[in-house]
């Protein structure tokens, strides 16, 4: 144990980079994390390390949400306590290494330092008490130790397994009932009842989430997600129980009216699935659901009942003769078999929020027990080392430290380790925690433990390693990357700190073990998605992504179109199948993305390469032409008709849907641009008549502006008008030519007055009639989506705005809640405005999409390689000086190629 003054500096790093950081990148510790006060806060840091990812909790310690194939961490870590107490985390500062929380008051002082190490399957906590007295003290310091692992090589969609005592699936809602448990005086906050009305169902149970049968409104995720699953997760569909079921109805205990009744009786065999009639009711504390049930056979086992299919939901069941009941990951089984068949049972629920309780014929016969008294793990304690075993899988994991413990307690699935303390006044001492795991248990308890033993280099390790990958970043020739990013000498030092948050934020989403096949940057989490990226995410940072690691995009491209890329919204790189549902951005995002990288790295043997079906000429070629196939007469049968589907578009804005000026106009410059392509490869009739289609489409997408500088939405039944950032940026950045004066002026006009506010901006203007019914704040009027500044400042400097792009771009750091920017950014409404990264909406507390903003600065200085350059545009400058905004330099674009061969051949590769 060693005593220090201090732990953390609140002073930028001076330290200098061991390899030599390119003049004009600043340091890590001056790009992003400031302490911030927990009030301040909606949505908690995170922690990653190229493998995994997890998220802080509201006390000092605990992690949840720890994801790193193929292991996945249920419930949380365990939270400290001094003298018995948990304290509450009241300042929190992230770094891409890791996370600081402190707790202050007059007597004491306790900070932690949470870190994942880098590229290993090791989490470190550092904990520091600081007697603030002017005497001695003496205090009981106990962090409880949970490590609820599970091993599994499937099931990493973008909803991926999560352990729960029952099992492995994706519970988002209870997950985050039991990380409320860890705030300050509620550990015993009840998680069990799941908020929101749900149907009564018998017998086979749906697929948990949202149904595509049920899709009649937006996607506000308030308490299901919808069942974006990998393809090779398995899902158990159950069969209906066997027998007769009657008198259903769910009441308060109390007395009183009840909530739900279905007074007939209903057969049930195995494939009966049935919505009962009546509304929807909510399971709350003091209900009791009764019924009476009869089974038909001794061997009916299979699903009675279940409340919603919501992964949170309450079902009742039947196996091996002994009725069962799950509930919030939580399954119990009556402790005896006490099922006659052709006999009639009394059966209730009795509904707690702390406790479950199923009875049978009078008499209690099983009831919930605590998440931390869950039987699916076992633990163990030798020689000061607590190894926890998965019953389920073959994960394994083991708890160390660097100072010995006064005492290890078992602790229903865990322990808890405590360490009695005398300080003197002003004296600190510091305790050291591992956590490894893995699956053979004697590797991971040596790996804890050596880890314990050289506690300060491990903890260390992380921050140098993060520290070169930075440096590295922006370095020609490192060993990290395939490529580098350029290095930007802003005027404006805000405007450089977006820049550099925005390359940050690609360096904080690597991951170099969730796929097989090259280093991928996930698109969010950590609640989500740990091996997920998305085609349209990607695309808000195609020239970074092309510049900085040609090899892994060109990959990660060819993994991507030998998929079904126009019925997905991305892949799940690990396993590589596909994921979720079709997106109508998917065409215009994976033009732009191959565009970019031949455009960038100059490989155009990359066109003639051949990937599942095409080759990757034909492949942009369906891609550019994609809006053929969507025409419908009843909508004009000239532009693409996306269908009324709002899941395929923004998601929580009802009637964005059918034609849509957005992403017509980018089918605009899709077609311009595979002009130039067949041009270039000796097609010229093909590319008058790209030329030509392109025109009309133009011509057809003008039609659909509206004065003020908004735009329409054609349905088949009418047109609407709608003031939404996504159709400013995208006819800006493909229509600027396009345009009139007054449509330019007024399109300006409309974001400035109606979409900017303080820091950031909205997706929708407010006073858009759908405002009110789409708030979410990604997409809708309460915030805006990461990428969407970039987007809007793009669009500004498209047409010929580029001081108010600067002037949007620099705000954006002042934004990110004290690190990165989130999916969702939220905008509340005060004097002065406050935006802050969301946390509802299911928002993921970093996105890949806010690279667009340093995507944007890169833009400023009309780096833009497309298919029209090739073969006529000069060769790129190595660095690039553009007056009022700065110098870029250490550009790394390929030679334009000379002029091909033959129709179907191309230049050699640089």
């Amino acid at each position: 144990m060693t005593i220090k003054t201090d732990t953390f500096s609140a002073a930028p790093s001076t330290r200098p980079s061991a390899g030599g950081r390119p003049a004009g990148v600043p340091d890590l510790d001056d790009v992003a994390g400031e302490w911030m006060d927990a009030s301040e806060l909606a949505h908690l840091p995170s922690l990653r390390n190229q493998r995994g990812q997890g998220h802080v909790n509201h006390d000092l310690t605990s992690l949840s949400w720890v994801a790193a194939p193929p292991f996945s961490l249920g419930y949380h870590t365990g939270v400290l306590r001094l003298d018995g107490v948990a304290l509450a985390a009241q300042r929190h500062r992230w770094k891409p290494w890791g996370v600081q929380r402190e707790h202050r008051s007059a007597e004491v002082t306790v900070r932690s330092d949470t870190r994942m190490a880098l590229s290993e399957n090791l989490l470190l906590w550092q904990v520091d008490v600081t007697n603030e007295r002017a005497v001695p003290w003496t205090c009981t310091v106990s962090q409880d130790l949970f490590a609820m692992m599970s091993h599994s090589e499937v099931g990493w969609g973008w909803l991926y397994d999560v352990p729960w005592t029952e099992g492995d699936y994706h519970d988002f809602v209870t997950l985050e009932r039991i990380r409320d448990t860890t705030r300050a005086r509620s550990e015993h906050l009840p998680y069990l009842l799941g908020a929101g009305p749900r149907r009564m169902r018998l017998g086979r149970p749906r697929v948990p989430g949202i149904q595509r049968d049920e899709a009649d409104a937006a996607m506000l995720l308030e308490y299901e997600l919808p069942s974006h699953f990998s393809q090779d997760k398995v899902l158990p569909r159950h069969d209906s129980a066997s027998g007769t079921i009657r008198g259903l109805r769910c009441v308060p205990a109390s007395g009183g009216d009840p909530v739900f009744v279905f007074a007939g009786d209903a057969e049930l065999e195995p494939s009966t699935q049935r919505t009962l009639d009546g509304d929807e009711f909510e399971l709350r504390d003091g209900l009791v659901l009764s019924f009476e049930f009869r089974p038909s056979t001794p061997e009916g086992d299979g699903v009675i009942l279940t409340h919603g299919n919501h992964p949170d939901s309450l079902q009742l069941g039947i196996e091996g003769g002994r009725l069962w009941f799950g509930i919030s990951g939580e399954r119990e089984h009556a402790d005896a078999p006490s099922l006659t068949a052709g006999q009639w049972h009394a059966v209730s629920v009795v509904l707690g929020d702390r406790q479950v309780t199923l009875v049978l014929d009078g008499r209690e016969v099983a009831t919930t027990r605590h998440w931390s008294l869950s039987r699916r793990w076992s633990t163990s304690t030798a020689d000061g080392v607590v190894a926890v075993a998965d019953r389920h899988s073959p994960a394994r994991a083991a708890y160390a430290f660097d100072t010995a413990p006064t005492e290890i307690r078992e602790l229903g699935a865990g322990a808890q380790a405590i360490w009695s303390l005398t300080l003197g006044p002003g004296e600190t001492r510091t305790i050291g925690v591992v956590c490894a795991y893995g699956t053979d248990q004697a590797d991971v308890a040596a790996a804890a433990g050596r880890t314990a033993r050289a506690f300060p280099e491990a903890l260390d390790g992380t921050e140098r390693g993060m520290r070169r990958h930075w440096d590295n970043m922006f370095t020609p020739g490192n060993d990290d990357f395939s490529g580098h990013l350029p290095t930007l000498r802003a005027d404006d030092p805000e405007l450089a700190r977006a820049y550099y948050m925005g390359a940050l934020t690609v360096l904080y989403m690597r991951n170099l073990h969730a796929s097989p096949t090259e280093p991928i940057f996930l698109t969010g989490g950590p609640r989500l998605g740990p091996t997920t990226t998305f085609y349209w995410d990607h695309s808000e940072w195609s020239r970074m992504y092309a510049l900085l690691e040609p090899a892994g995009l060109r990959s990660w491209l060819r993994r991507v179109l030998s998929g079904p890329y126009g019925d997905s919204f991305g892949i799940d790189a690990r396993n590589g199948g596909p994921l979720g549902n079709y997106y109508a951005a998917n065409d215009c995002s994976l033009f732009r993305l191959v565009e970019h990288y031949i455009c960038v790295s100059g490989d155009l043997a990359f066109l003639d390469e051949r990937v599942g079906e095409a080759t990757v000429a034909d492949h942009l070629e369906r891609l550019a032409y994609g809006w053929k196939g969507r025409r419908r007469e009843a909508t004009g049968g000239v532009l693409a008709d996306f269908g009324d589907d709002s899941w395929r578009l923004l998601e929580c804005v009802p009637n964005y849907v059918n034609v849509v000026t957005s992403f017509n106009a980018a089918y605009v410059t899709m077609m311009r641009s595979l002009a130039a392509l067949l041009r270039f490869r000796g097609r010229d009739d093909d590319a008058v008549r790209a030329e030509a289609e392109a025109r009309t489409l133009a011509d057809a997408v003008l039609d659909l502006y509206v004065e003020g500088g908004r735009w329409s939405i054609r349905h088949p039944d009418g047109v609407e008008t709608i003031g939404h950032s996504l159709d400013f940026g995208l006819v800006a950045a493909a229509m600027h030519d396009d345009l009139s004066e007054t449509q330019r002026r007024d399109m300006v006009a409309f974001v400035t007055e109606h979409l900017l506010t303080g820091t950031w901006m909205r997706a929708l203007s407010p006073d858009d009639p759908i405002a009110e019914f789409s708030d979410r704040p990604d997409h809708g009027a309460g915030g805006a989506f990461c990428a969407w500044p970039g987007v809007t400042a793009n669009g500004f400097a498209k047409l010929g705005r580029r001081d108010l792009a600067i002037a949007l771009l620099r705000l954006t750091p002042q934004s990110a809640s004290g690190a990165l920017w989130g999916q969702a950014m939220e905008v509340l409404d005060g004097d002065p405005v406050r935006v802050r990264v969301a946390e509802r909406g299911v928002s993921n507390r970093e996105s890949i999409g806010g690279a667009a903003t340093a995507e944007a600065v890169i833009a400023l200085f009309d780096v833009d390689p497309t298919f029209a350059d090739l073969g006529t545009a000069p060769v790129a400058p190595a660095a690039g000086h553009v007056p009022g905004v700065g110098v870029l330099s250490n550009l790394n674009v390929a030679p334009a190629s000379p002029p091909p061969g033959p129709p179907g051949e191309t230049s050699p590769p640089r």
